[in-house]
């Protein structure tokens, strides 16, 4: 059996892995863990510290499909491998809770901010490093905030989702500084983004 990353160079050894999918080495924050428990069913490690020899696979859709039909998860064990049969819708509930979390966190302590004034008062400003624009918000009114200078923007939660974050019912717009929980944030949504490509006009596709 492997070790529990097949990478390449020792100084990388917490850096990358391979993803089982497409072959590719990538960092772990571009990678979703999975390990296989006592009974042999697939788990998703989303804070990636549960015990045992990770699998590593591509933060995207395609990918973990792809994994999954293709049988890789129990060929990079070495081992048959239970894998649920929702899995990727799964993982993506996952991830959405995660990035819903850390978001209502980063609001709790000040970090974060919903509505456009607020949102605009933090853009303008400089003070926002991440913008959450709501992915079925109207075209029009999220083409006039923009983040300045460095960021990130991210448009994988719907309305109802941002707003659940932020303890309304809907928000189309939400801002985060640099502090806290800024990295994770970054991590977590890009991780979800996957899950979750935009349409050219903003909008997710299926």
């Amino acid at each position: 059996m492997t070790t529990d990353a097949e990478i390449i160079g020792k100084d990388s050894l917490d850096a990358v892995r391979k993803c089982i999918a497409t072959g590719e080495l990538r960092p772990k924050s571009e990678l979703l863990r999975f390990v296989v428990g006592p009974d042999q069913t697939l788990a998703f490690d989303v804070a990636g510290k549960l015990p045992g020899r990770g699998i590593w696979v591509s933060a995207n859709k395609e990918a973990l499909t792809l994994a999954t039909k293709k049988n890789l998860f129990s060929r990079s064990a070495k081992e048959q491998v239970k894998v649920p049969d929702n899995l990727v819708e799964f993982v993506e509930n996952v991830l959405l809770k995660r990035v819903i979390s850390l978001l209502g966190l980063s609001r709790k302590s000040g970090g974060a901010v919903t509505g456009s004034t607020k949102v605009k008062d933090w853009t303008t400003s400089e003070r926002a490093r991440i913008l959450f624009q709501a992915s079925d918000g109207s075209p029009r009114e999220k083409s006039k905030i923009r983040l300045w200078g460095d960021g990130k923007t991210f448009e994988c939660l719907a309305r109802h989702e941002l707003g659940a974050a932020f303890g309304r019912e809907f928000a189309v717009h939400a801002a985060l500084d640099a502090g806290g929980l800024a990295s994770r944030v970054i991590e977590e949504a890009t991780r979800l983004e996957g899950f979750r490509p935009t349409a050219p006009d903003g909008r997710m596709k299926g």
